[in-house]
């Protein structure tokens, strides 16, 4: 049965929360969920990651009595920078310490560096018991960047494939494409901006970019009339430009950015994500009223959102 699932499992930026007034939206970090035709796209590896791994974990688990015969646990994770947020959930990522896993994951850091050490280096040795190297799965780290597109193809690992003109981004049927650009809108280096792509549905996942004046070109023509918009929007316009702590070139929108950058792409619908940790459910609430759309073209990120593209 053909699926294209998208679930968002962390919303905020910057840090975690575990606050009684945060419940409605949740706490956790970034990271999104998506099941498309078999296969498990993260995209962001948030403390919201820590609940897919205990998911997958339990499916795997209950996939047969036999250990020997349990269906293995297959992930591909994008990480489109490689700030705490965005990392925090993955050393707790269950799949990774069960041997039959195979986890695949995928981003760039610059071109002077890997991601794999990186990551090493941030998230293992000196500040978790265990090294990179002592992962008991099957993980593989890859860098990519924009020239490149990511082919996932049942019953084969995931193909690197050149991607210089519009004709190179056609693939079988069956197969899930993912490509990406590179926005220098965030410090320091920038943020990858991820599009999956299955069948005639798109969906394009931009956190951590703040917006120019005149809108951002490069994401207009990238995510040009995509089906889900994913756009950062961490901050209400007061907030962006206050007095007294404006955040302009913090590298984050605001919804105001978000809703512009909707309309210049033509999404057919937009998802609020990655809100600032400051904003508790009644702030959330009070956009959410002032954002209202009947027809939910425009719509709020919370923890447990579903939204179906096919």
């Amino acid at each position: 049965m053909k699926k294209f699932n998208v679930k968002f499992r962390g919303v905020r930026g910057s840090y975690p929360i575990a606050d009684k007034n945060f419940l409605q939206y949740g706490g956790n970090t970034s990271c999104v969920e998506v099941n498309v035709n078999g296969h498990v796209i993260i995209l962001d590896a948030g403390t919201g990651l820590i609940n897919i791994g205990n998911e997958l974990v339990n499916q795997y688990i209950s996939s047969n009595i036999d250990p020997e015969k349990r269906t293995p646990i297959e992930a591909t994770v994008l990480i489109s920078h490689i700030h705490q947020d965005h990392l925090q959930g993955f050393t707790f990522f269950k799949p990774l310490h069960i041997p039959t896993s195979q986890i695949n994951v995928f981003g760039n850091v610059n071109y002077n560096e890997s991601l794999a050490d990186e990551m090493s280096e941030l998230l293992f040795g000196k500040s978790f018991p265990l090294d990179l190297g002592d992962i008991a799965g099957n993980l593989n780290i890859k860098d990519i960047n924009e020239t490149e597109g990511i082919i996932l193809r049942h019953g084969q690992a995931p193909v690197i494939k050149r991607i210089e003109t519009e004709e190179d981004t056609k693939v079988e049927d069956d197969d899930v494409l993912i490509t990406c650009y590179r926005s220098y809108a965030h410090p320091q280096e920038g943020v990858l901006i991820y599009k999956i792509s299955y069948k005639d549905k798109v969906l394009v996942y931009a956190t951590d970019k703040e917006s120019y004046p005149g809108g951002d070109k490069k994401l207009m023509n990238f995510a040009r009339n995509c089906d889900l918009l994913i756009h950062d929007a961490q901050y209400t316009t007061e907030d962006y430009l206050d007095g007294f702590v404006p955040k302009q070139g913090y590298g984050h929108s605001t919804f105001d950015m978000a809703i512009e950058a909707k309309k210049q792409t033509e999404a057919k619908k937009l998802v609020f994500f990655h809100f600032d940790p400051s904003y508790d459910d009644n702030k959330l609430n009070l956009i959410k009223e002032q954002y209202k759309d009947p027809q939910e073209n425009i719509i709020l990120a919370y923890e447990g959102l579903e939204i179906n593209l096919i």
